[in-house]
């Protein structure tokens, strides 16, 4: 499977709404002549806009988009939706302008209007969480496919329809763009979407104009307090998908507190999954056996309700992930039975998830894992599972986003260190931060934590891969965290191609290893 291009992300035959219907729906303020003119798409990038689309001017962090609505309208689009500042800003750009007090949070309506979202006859699902919420996504998206379901997906990874991929810009895509997207799935005939939703998207208005059949919660832990002041905030901010002007019903993983509090402020009918017997849960899983390639479960309800299979992937965080995606699609009315047999048939789930602890290594030399997690509690969960499978040393390579949540970083070099024989801290996005300070944090980290672990501080990520391998032999294992499916690194506002993935398997052949 190779990507198909962006064009795939919009409906390839849209169906034309009035402007002057749009206005009159929303009750928009009109500035100029709108009569007879028609709307296909809409679009907020004035360098993606295409012909019949309505261009959105919101305030930008350097710039207001009605700024450039000249532009926008000679690639052909037909009106402006701004704020009252933006049409002030484009009154001479040549375009009739519908005018509204904050044009980003009506976005997701308007596109969804456009797009007519509210008739799509698909099942939408949606994933929140700190971790997890990829490895639900694909694990919903393998499980439709084996009941014979054409699936569509958006992800952290990528955007998918059917067998068609591209390469996602921000975990959950712009309103505009995902609502175009669910548009093209409904022309591919695609009956179930699995959506990942970030905190930000909720607070962002990402999936507004919107409404979920099933949402899923998988846990909360320490991440995004450079954008929620606090924890309390980041929940409550997820809290909100579990809303019913949101979502039908829920399906709500109570191995902690969070996921606890969320049940009991949770406004719509929710379904609760524990893998602790001490936790009152509607579902119980337990991991019956564990090997380095695989996770067999058995998934228990009420009344005798069960369901055994085998996860494709180790650690009983994976586990829980595929309990979390298998209840979803049972709340949504997937019959548990059906399920059970179509999972026997093939020997388990049938799913890929691309970065999440993925192999690259061959069947001799040490074993080399490149995955996505970025946050101290993903470190701890995969540092766990593979600490288990491993007789040799482990070793864990990583670095810190820059310019992103500062607070976690001494927790994460503490439990590299707590977790792994040998750590070896690298680059990773440093952005427009100092790479250095981001190492030396991760460093302090590690070293108040295990003062006399061996620590080794190699900037570039190609020669701390090497270094890190230099260090393995057979029966040993290298987490590479943070980069997972990521193809670039960022530095300075520059994004240099980079796949951890592609190099770390370059690094076993030149070592002699194989790939």
């Amino acid at each position: 499977m190779t990507g198909s291009p962006p064009t795939a992300l919009r409906p390839q035959h849209p169906n034309p709404r009035s402007l002057h219907g749009l206005a009159e729906t929303f009750e928009f303020e009109v500035h100029g002549d709108i009569d007879d003119l028609d709307v296909t798409g809409v679009e907020l990038s004035s360098s993606a806009v295409r012909p019949g689309d309505l261009y959105v001017g919101v305030p930008g962090r350097n710039a207001h988009g009605a700024q450039f609505t000249a532009a926008a309208r000679e690639a052909g689009a037909v009106a402006l939706l701004t704020d009252a500042a933006g049409a002030e800003l484009a009154a001479d750009a040549g375009l009739p302008v519908l005018v509204t007090p904050d044009a980003r949070a009506a976005l997701g309506d308007v596109a969804a209007w456009i797009h007519r979202t509210a008739e799509n006859p698909a099942t939408f699902f949606a994933v929140t969480g700190t971790n997890g919420k990829t490895s639900v996504v694909y694990l919903l998206y393998g499980i439709l496919r084996q009941l014979g379901v054409v699936a569509g997906l958006t992800s952290t990874a990528e955007r998918r329809i059917g067998d068609e991929a591209v390469t996602s810009s921000l975990t959950t895509p712009e309103a505009s763009e995902l609502h175009a997207l669910l548009a093209r799935m409904r022309e591919a005939e695609v009956r179930a979407v699995g959506i990942e939703v970030s905190a930000q998207a909720l607070s962002r208005h990402r999936v507004d104009g919107l409404m979920f059949d099933v949402v899923g919660f998988t846990n909360l832990s320490h991440d995004h307090l450079d954008d929620y002041a606090s924890m309390d905030e980041y929940f409550e901010a997820k809290r909100d998908l579990f809303q019913p002007d949101r979502s039908r019903r829920g399906v709500v993983t109570v191995d902690s507190e969070w996921g606890r509090r969320l049940v009991a402020e949770s406004r719509i009918p929710v379904t609760t999954l524990s893998t602790d017997p001490e936790v009152d849960a509607d579902w119980r899983l337990t991991v019956l056996d564990e090997t380095a390639t695989s996770t067999s479960i058995v998934l228990v309800g009420a009344e005798g309700r069960r369901l055994e299979t085998q996860v494709p992937l180790f650690g009983h965080y994976m586990a829980a992930n595929a309990a979390l995606a298998i209840l979803m699609l049972v709340e949504s009315g997937y019959d548990l039975e059906l399920i059970a047999q179509a999972l026997r048939r093939d020997g388990g789930i049938r799913a890929y998830i691309p970065g999440r602890a993925e192999r690259v290594s061959g069947d001799r030399g040490p074993v080399v894992y490149i995955d996505y997690g970025h946050t101290p509690d993903a470190f701890q969960q995969t540092l766990d599972a593979i600490r288990r499978f491993t007789t040799g040393k482990l070793i864990m390579l990583f670095g810190a986003d820059g310019d992103r949540d500062t607070t976690k970083r001494a927790e994460m070099g503490a439990i590299a260190a707590r977790g792994a024989d040998i750590v070896v801290i690298t680059d990773f996005h440093p952005r427009f931060e100092d790479p250095a300070a981001i190492r030396s944090a991760l460093i302090a980290g590690a070293r108040a934590a295990v003062p006399d672990r061996e620590i080794h501080e190699v900037a570039d990520p190609r020669a701390a891969f090497r270094a890190a391998l230099a260090l393995a032999g057979e029966g040993d294992a290298i987490l590479y965290a943070g980069p997972g499916h990521e193809d670039y690194h960022e530095v300075k506002g520059v994004k240099i191609p980079y796949s951890a993935r592609d190099d770390a398997k370059q690094a076993l052949r030149e070592a002699g290893w194989p790939a």
